[in-house]
């Protein structure tokens, strides 16, 4: 009976979570004439991609998925260096300071990213690189929550093979690449997946940094997209634009989603 009502919240909890998207689904395919008409919103007469092709016509589409893969690609593939070292400082070095240095990296974690708006939008002034995509890149090459999940990871290494390699005449970095990294694979997959989907959906600080489209992420160029809209006959077109900006992240999910689950499990993260 137990297990029978674990199951039946969960299928209520998940039926909730995926309602918004088959709306979206439905409604991109509905024509503009239904759209203020239809008393059913999961309903469609007369389906249509017409939406699809117009969003794609309306939108500069390649400008901005070029511009988000490289502002998040940038973002991760800096991160992944930065968060290695640190992670690798605070579980086998030992310096002055290491205990307090490592508590203020846990309080950032606490940190909503909103308030630091301000400040960081004032250092990239001072920088130039308003309107660019390295103001959107520069805030999030540090990441304190997988420098604080990759040093629990690293802290369950053996310290045994570190001596080991120390005894093989192993320089630090060649131990780190040679045994932490590969030891560390399921770690650095989540952490990936989590920035990927984060940098990718991001949009507050984006909109704030950037003014043109040769800069602007999806996110940004389809919320400046939907306010051109007055009337909701357009949601079709806008939803139609939504789903074509999350289906890369939806496709990648069904067809690796197993090897997504086992990586968060060996990661430790629920």
């Amino acid at each position: 009976m137990h297990r029978l009502l674990n199951q039946m919240v969960i299928s209520l909890l998940a039926l909730g979570f995926v309602m918004p998207l088959i709306w979206a689904a439905v409604t991109s395919i509905t024509p503009s004439s239904e759209m203020l008409t239809r008393s059913n919103p999961f309903a469609v007469t007369e389906p249509t991609f017409g939406n699809y092709f117009k969003a794609w016509e309306t939108i500069p589409f390649p400008i901005y998925y070029w511009n988000t893969i490289m502002i998040v690609l940038g973002i991760l593939m800096v991160q992944l260096l930065t968060l290695t070292l640190a992670a690798y400082a605070f579980a086998r070095l030992r310096f002055v300071g290491q205990g307090l240095l490592f508590v203020l990296f846990l309080v950032q974690i606490m940190v909503p990213p909103d308030i630091l708006i301000f400040p960081n939008y004032t250092v990239m002034k001072e920088l130039h690189l308003i309107d660019t995509k390295w103001a959107i890149m520069i805030p999030y090459w540090a990441s304190s929550f997988g420098v604080f999940l990759l040093r629990q990871t690293f802290k369950q290494i053996p310290y045994e093979l570190d001596e080991a390699s120390r005894v093989d005449g192993c320089r630090w970095w060649r131990t780190l690449w040679h045994i932490y990294l590969p030891s560390a694979r399921p770690t650095y997959i989540a952490f990936s997946l989590i920035s990927i989907s984060t940098h990718w959906s991001n949009f507050m600080w984006p909109l704030i940094v950037t003014d043109s489209v040769n800069n602007r992420p999806l996110t940004v160029g389809i919320a400046i997209f939907a306010q051109s809209f007055e009337t909701g006959a357009q949601w079709g077109t806008v939803t139609a634009a939504t789903m074509m900006v999350i289906s890369p992240l939806l496709i990648a999910f069904f067809f690796f989603q197993r090897k997504f689950v086992e990586s968060f499990m060996h990661a430790g993260l629920k």
